[in-house]
């Protein structure tokens, strides 16, 4: 049988940072805070969800963030994306574009890589 989709990334995080990974992917990527189901919110972490989107950060000990494998998200106006990331104080790294988008990398919190892109317009 053939993969159907994506269900979910999941990254990891050290123990009791859940506010602060909450800050971020919830206050700065704008992706809700679920609730976990009650036998897994036992071991921390948490989940961010909105309609497909599902990126869920679990407790790894010891922590070592992921510096090359990353989610990569599509959003729209990068810049001002980047422009609101940079007055919050996550430093924003370029890379060279890709085909048909720009795309910038940022650090989570707990300095898991993610990349932004956006579509070019032509």
């Amino acid at each position: 049988m053939p993969v159907l989709r994506l269900d979910h990334v999941q990254l990891a995080m050290p123990a009791g940072e859940e506010d602060r990974a909450a800050a971020f992917y919830a206050g700065m990527l704008g992706i809700p805070r679920v609730a976990k189901p009650p036998h897994l919110a036992a071991r921390g972490g948490c989940w961010f969800e909105r309609e497909g989107l599902k990126i869920h950060l679990g407790v790894e000990t010891p922590f070592l963030p992921a510096r090359k494998a990353h989610p990569a998200f599509v959003v729209a106006d990068l810049p001002g994306f980047v422009a609101r990331l940079q007055a919050h104080g996550y430093p924003v790294v370029e890379d060279q574009p890709l085909e048909g988008y720009e795309r910038r990398y940022v650090d989570d919190p707990f300095g898991n890589r993610i990349e932004l892109m956006e579509a070019r317009s032509r």
